[in-house]
């Protein structure tokens, strides 16, 4: 009698949702084994027996040959009794115990979904929620784990016998695919009317759809949504993971009203275009940029502009309210069914192909999910609403990247993304960071992975706030981590830091250092295990230093354990505080009064302020009235945009920034730069280094009144930022032995600025650790505060209350 064998195996990872089931079955079947597969919330967990020489086959290659949505992490296996019977089946879902599997982010549309989207001969022709076991939503509609439908938003929509039949084939694509519906069985999609559009539609009122009394419009949905686009109307569209508010953004009046109603000052809106054809007219793709927008995730991705003057370019189509003085277009291509229609199937009457796709909220708040809510928040934003009946469980604003030096850099890591942990360096207790204000994010870790949330938004709202405690709730549910320790930032003010005291309460909480939070992300990222320090160069806005002033232009000698600060940027006054944020102008003339340079009328930044405020700022300055001191970088680069007269009043954060960096890279490569003082200790280890700007801005000044353009003097001030990073390197390389460089804060997100500190940091023989998949800016902040307090609370011993970060203030030459 030939020899059986049976071996329970069980594999971890992004199993669950993806197809992997079928998969196991398919290849279970395929050499004759018996057994079954089940999802569990440690994973999927298979029985197969037969011949030992197919059993070792199914093990083999069972990761390999995964499906292509799978994220495996481990396969174990181990032999159990024979049970006999024949047969391979997938049986209901095993409910109980802590969740350890993981779950999918969601994933665009799949071509072969497309493709039956455009056909007229398929019953999903044209149905807005297709979807298969390769594509569709998946973090954004889980309710629970296992990942069964009964644990989704769909559960409310029994399938029809047809679509039953498909999720029980092994043979067919949807084969339990969760979210599987048809027009018999699944989602309605509703267009709802409010105000009329900006401008009067171009259509004639025989042409437009009938209003019932209850708001809803007859007829076609998605041709009543085009009508109103290319009419000039604003229309909320639930997505995914939220409402975006979506006007052509070929139409002014449409784009201005929006901007309007958003109250978004010159905050550039991201674009998604019909197919790349359309976004290639407006800005250069390269392959990499192509990659990303073709690809499942599909992203919104920062593109540099095309010049008028470029082959290609479709100059004054393109409403100049979308991104104002702006070098980059934030584009992504349609990534749901209901994208794909609004913007035209081949065959589809002429609409418009490029939509401005803004998350739906005001200014600040959180993006809306709710319907109710959607009717009610988005009333003053939207003309329309294009809605449908699956509820978004979980919110996801859009992901933002770039590329920079053909390397993808995430600005923004949410929808595409989230919820996939990262690996860690070193193991950590369950624990819990709290992240920053700006930009938050929160990180969930135990063992070797952390999770990191999907972006929040500021803080600064109390909308904000109750979104943070209901993602971490929602996303502690999905990992089964409950934290025993608590991580936030330094700052006394943070809300986010409040929240987490709140959050804590008998449980340890330490409290750590903004910057040096932002170079442990980056090691983390990169996977150092912090046993040995590196030079940590922390390039941003604000953060609450050791000394009580505004810290933001460092660089630390850093593990996880501590940090010395080796140096800084000199101290200037932070005149009035988010006034001088607002206001560039404010912060280039505190500059020039602590450089001891004259201001005198014909300086731009002189100019810009009004006499009054000039008379009091003078007073303030004198008398050091609300005026903390600051090293920030990010303050800096507003100082230069001010003076150079690019930029006088920020009405989005780090917009004089942006603008300088476009100027300089009009401007082309800058040769040497304007130079920095030093003012280095003699001995070491008793003061900081001070990179001193008083002869940089004096040279700007000089420039200024000696006629020279906004862009060369742009493109001087980033090569002599990167020439100063160089040398503080070199110099805490002589001193300390040190040759690996992190580069992190918000202020290298500039591509310009980190591609030149990148280059000329290698040329000088250091490693260069920069932010890939984590955002440098304060998105980030979490997994690093996650992994500094996870090495600190031992040395600590923190059992209640607050601990803070042994060593954080050496200050060390």
């Amino acid at each position: 009698m030939e020899a059986v064998q049976r071996r329970r195996v069980t594999v971890r990872g992004v199993v669950q949702g993806v197809g992997f089931r079928p998969y196991v079955y398919t290849r279970a079947t395929g050499l004759g084994l018996a057994g079954h597969v089940t999802n569990t919330p440690e994973g999927v967990v298979a029985e197969v027996e037969g011949a030992p020489a197919a059993v070792t086959r199914f093990c083999e290659r069972l990761a390999a040959d995964a499906p292509p949505l799978a994220v495996v992490d481990a396969v174990d296996h181990h032999e159990v009794p024979v049970a006999g019977g024949s047969g391979f089946t997938i049986v209901a879902s095993r409910t109980g115990g802590p969740a350890r599997t993981l779950v999918s982010p969601d994933v665009a549309t799949c071509a072969a979904c497309l493709a039956e989207l455009a056909d007229p001969t398929d019953r999903r022709h044209r149905h807005p929620f297709i979807t298969c076991t390769h594509c569709g939503p998946r973090f954004t509609i889980v309710t629970g784990l296992p990942y069964d439908r009964a644990h989704t938003t769909m559960a409310r929509f029994p399938m029809c016998p047809d679509c039953a039949r498909e999720y029980g084939d092994p043979a067919d694509r949807r084969f339990h695919a969760q979210p599987v519906a048809c027009p018999a069985c699944g989602p309605r999609l509703t267009l709802l009317t409010g105000r009329p559009p900006a401008e009067s539609p171009a259509d004639s009122p025989d042409d437009s759809p009938d209003e019932d009394p209850d708001g809803a419009l007859d007829g076609d949905p998605v041709a009543g949504a085009r009508r109103l686009l290319a009419a000039g109307a604003i229309l909320a569209v639930k997505g995914l993971g939220g409402y975006h508010l979506a006007c052509d953004a070929t139409h002014p009046g449409a784009v201005a009203e929006l901007r309007r109603r958003k109250a978004r000052g010159d905050k550039p809106f991201a674009l998604m275009a019909r197919d790349l054809a359309d976004a290639e007219r407006y800005a250069h793709i390269g392959p990499e940029e192509r990659a990303l927008l073709q690809g499942g995730v599909r992203p919104i991705v920062l593109l540099r502009r095309r010049a008028a003057a470029d082959p290609g370019s479709a100059p004054g189509v393109l409403a100049e309210g979308v991104a104002p003085r702006c070098p980059d277009l934030g584009v992504m291509l349609p990534y749901t069914p209901v994208h794909h229609l609004l913007l035209g199937l081949p065959g589809d009457p002429p609409g418009p192909r490029l939509l401005v796709m803004t998350s739906g909220n005001l200014a600040g708040e959180p993006i809306v999910t709710d319907d109710a809510e959607a009717l009610e928040r988005l009333a003053g934003l939207a003309d329309a609403w294009l809605t449908h009946d699956r509820p978004i469980h979980v919110p996801c604003d859009d992901s933002v990247v770039r590329v920079c030096d053909g390397e993808t850099l995430t600005v923004r890591r949410a929808r595409g993304y989230a919820p996939l942990p990262m690996t860690l360096p070193r193991p950590v207790p369950a624990t819990l960071a709290a992240g920053g204000d700006l930009k938050n994010t929160f990180c969930l870790g135990e063992g070797r992975r952390a999770w990191l949330s999907a972006h929040i938004g500021d803080m600064d709202d109390l909308a904000t706030q109750c979104a943070l405690e209901r993602a971490e709730q929602q996303l502690e549910s999905i990992t089964g981590v409950s934290p025993v320790l608590l991580a936030a930032d330094r700052h006394p003010g943070y809300r986010s830091a409040r929240w987490a005291r709140r959050a804590a309460g008998t449980r340890p909480l330490v409290r750590v250092q903004h910057h040096h939070a932002h170079i442990a992300s980056a090691m983390a990222e990169h996977g150092l295990d912090g046993g040995h320090p590196v030079i940590g160069v922390a390039f941003d806005g604000t953060g609450y230093g050791d000394d009580g002033a505004v810290w933001g232009g460092e660089v630390l000698l850093a593990d996880y354990a501590g940090y010395t600060r080796f140096a800084h940027l000199g101290y200037v006054p932070l005149p009035g505080g988010d006034a001088a944020v607002h206001r560039p102008y404010r912060m280039a003339l505190a500059h020039l009064w602590a450089a001891g340079l004259a201001r005198t009328p014909d300086l731009p930044c002189v100019a810009a302020c009004p006499a009054d405020e000039l008379r009091v700022l003078q007073r303030q300055l004198e008398r050091g009235l609300n005026c903390v001191p600051t090293s920030s970088m990010g303050r800096l680069f507003d100082a230069v945009s001010s003076l150079a007269g690019v930029c006088h009043h920020a009405g989005y954060e780090a917009q004089a920034a942006i603008e300088l960096e476009a100027a300089a890279l009009a401007a082309g490569a800058a040769g040497s730069g304007y130079a920095f003082g030093l003012r280095v200790p003699p001995y070491p280890g008793t003061v900081p280094v001070v990179a001193d700007p008083a002869p940089l801005l004096a040279a700007v000044v000089a420039d200024v009144r000696a006629g020279t353009g906004a862009g060369p003097i742009a493109a001087a001030f980033h090569a002599g930022v990167a020439a100063l990073v160089v040398e503080l390197c070199g110099l805490a390389r002589e001193r300390h032995g040190l040759d690996t460089v992190a580069l992190t804060g918000g202020v290298f997100a500039n591509t310009l600025l980190s591609s030149r500190c990148a280059r000329t940091l290698r040329a000088s023989g250091f490693t260069v650790l920069r932010h890939g998949r984590i955002p440098p800016n304060d998105g980030g902040l979490s997994l690093g505060q996650l992994m500094v307090a996870a090495v600190a609370a031992p040395h600590n011993h923190p059992h209640q209350g607050e601990a803070h970060v042994p060593g954080g203030t050496r200050q060390s030459a």
